[in-house]
């Protein structure tokens, strides 16, 4: 009988992409979300697998969560409130969501129960970019979206069985798209508008496939034994940039894309640093899928876009 994964927030941008790896890596896979973003289209294509369920549920309810738990042997727990703007416009929620939730997994889970977990690599705080962040680096994060991320990961490494990845910034097609995402972004802007207006050009970012995030945290469950207890840096080492070469290397793949250099703005979470992720590869896992390819990728998925609702071209 194959091992069940229960993955909350799994129409999620990285639950639709990781429920479909943990099927096809053997394992059954229960998907619990609240349905937050509309009807359940990521993993209409999952339905007719008999390793697939889906709970429609909050990972605040206890009923719920201790329902869910049952019958899991490990249990991801992607969902939470995303990115700095998303939880500073409803603290309370972000409060609840992004660590209350985690509180209550903890407390309901077996011992037994491997919990994989992200958090971000922007609880590293407002470093020059000059010096690599290892996992050693003080986490000093400044919005509350990276504040309630790392409390909440305190709080597993602190309990038996957890592994955490902080997570550079995560690019490529899902079929829960986000715009948002700094290379889903720039790719977005250089296809649909032809330009873009960059500030802080100069600020470092490192960046990772949404699959390769996937395909490390089933790793993470092979290996939960040897990995737990410790946070693993996710990235690409190859893909530490900054936003202007970001920009730079969307322009090779799309020569129309005109980029131009602004002070008229800046992050929320001042994210201006380089990442080491050699403790997850001296652990077997390397992030493979390079940047240049998910530019390409982007591209192609971006033609699949029709025209928003308020839009006549």
């Amino acid at each position: 009988m194959s091992e069940r994964v229960l993955v909350t927030g799994g129409l999620g941008y990285l639950g639709s992409v990781l429920c479909e790896h943990l099927l096809s890596a053997g394992y059954a896979v229960t998907a619990l979300d609240n349905l937050t973003y509309g009807a359940g289209q990521g993993l209409f294509h999952l339905c007719a697998n008999p390793a697939f369920d889906f709970v429609k549920g909050d990972v605040r309810d206890e009923a719920t969560m201790r329902a869910a738990l049952k019958d899991a042997d490990h249990v991801v727990h992607l969902a939470g409130i995303v990115g700095a703007s998303a939880c500073d416009r409803d603290p309370a929620l972000t409060k609840s969501v992004n660590f209350e939730s985690v509180r209550l997994l903890n407390k309901l889970r077996s011992p037994n129960q491997l919990v994989v977990f992200p958090n971000t690599n922007s609880g590293y705080g407002a470093t020059t970019g000059a010096t690599l962040c290892t996992e050693d680096t003080p986490l000093e994060p400044i919005s509350l979206y990276g504040r309630t991320k790392c409390d909440a990961e305190r709080l597993l490494l602190d309990s038996p069985n957890a592994v955490t990845f902080r997570l550079a910034t995560v690019f490529g097609m899902s079929p829960r798209m986000r715009l948002d995402l700094l290379v889903n972004h720039f790719v977005y802007a250089a296809v649909k508008d032809g330009y873009i207006v960059l500030f802080e050009k100069d600020f470092k970012r490192n960046f990772v496939h949404v699959r390769d995030v996937a395909d490390a945290f089933i790793h993470a469950i092979r290996n939960g034994a040897a990995m737990s207890n410790r946070p693993y840096n996710l990235g690409l080492d190859s893909a530490n940039l900054s936003k202007e070469q970001l920009a730079f290397a969307v322009k090779k793949q799309v020569p129309k894309f005109y980029i131009h250099f602004a002070a008229i703005g800046e992050d929320p979470d001042k994210r201006n640093y380089i990442v080491s992720s050699a403790r997850l590869k001296s652990a077997g896992f390397e992030a493979q899928r390079s940047l240049e390819a998910g530019i390409g990728e982007l591209i192609k998925g971006y033609r699949m876009l029709s025209k928003g609702p308020f839009q006549n071209a």
